[in-house]
């Protein structure tokens, strides 16, 4: 009888373990996919739905867990519309062949790093902005940081090539087949040109503005990338940053801002 009362401990099995490990890797990986973008505070939110109805079901709430049910329902479907770039992404990492390669691109560095520290030679860029600017030649790179915008690299002509005013310049020249598009700069590597970006659909964009403005927007809406264009009109430099711009800015002020933004 006295046995029975004693508390009992839990049975915790290898395959529990293993268990707990694999929902933590697999939450690992999909902040890894999400951090630096729009998507990481759609996914805080969804989270936060999903705890505020565990706990009403909890308190026996009925009418508040009847309408927040409602949205647990449909909460697949929400986040494959929602993730569908990283699913994406995710999956085309599983699916190619390279994550099975050996060496220094093995598949533990592909599961387990998220790449090194950015960094930028911001010497390059102000310079060719200012050519740019003088020639009014227009102009539009994307620079990275935690977001290496994978998904919109597939969009354009992998480079993979050092930062250069040189180049940048040879990239935007007019009759360049590379320059109607971005340029995405990642970790001091110009990685990609003529890649496609997102437009920005919000309602107050000043409309004497062209598509460069607009995709420079789009693209700071839904990353933590920064963004630079030259106007091809008027010359003009414009800074983009979490969905900000900052107009007509100078090369100096270009300088600044890159500066402070990547700690040179």
């Amino acid at each position: 009888m006295i046995l029975t009362l004693l508390p009992t401990f839990i049975d915790i099995r290898f395959l529990d373990i293993l268990d707990i490990l694999l929902v933590a890797f697999l939450l690992y990986r999909l902040y890894g996919l999400i951090r630096g973008t729009g998507a990481m505070y759609i996914f805080l939110g969804i989270l936060s739905i999903y705890l505020l109805w565990w706990m009403v079901r909890t308190l026996e709430m009925e009418m508040l867990t009847e309408i927040l049910g409602q949205f647990i329902n449909v909460g697949v479907l929400a986040l494959i519309i929602v993730f569908q770039p990283e699913i994406r992404k995710f999956l085309l990492m599983i699916g190619t062949r390279s994550i099975i390669n050996k060496g220094s691109k093995s598949i533990f560095k592909k599961l387990w790093n998220f790449g090194d520290q950015f960094s930028l030679n911001i010497a390059p860029i102000v310079n060719a902005c200012e050519t740019f600017s003088n020639n009014k030649t227009g102009a539009l790179i994307v620079i990275t940081k935690e977001n290496n915008l994978e998904y919109y690299l597939e969009t354009g002509e992998i480079l993979d090539a050092r930062v250069s005013e040189d180049l940048l310049e040879n990239i935007f020249f007019r009759n360049s087949p590379l320059h109607d598009g971005a340029v995405i700069i990642t970790n001091n590597k110009i990685v990609a040109a003529r890649c496609v970006l997102p437009v920005s659909e919000n309602p107050l964009f000043p409309t004497n503005l062209g598509l460069r403005h607009r995709a420079a927007l789009g693209i700071t809406e839904h990353s933590d990338a920064v963004v630079i264009v030259v106007s091809e009109q008027t010359g003009k430099i414009s800074w983009f940053k979490d969905g900000d711009m900052k107009r007509n800015i100078k090369p100096v002020q270009l300088k600044e801002y890159l500066a402070k933004e990547f700690m040179v």
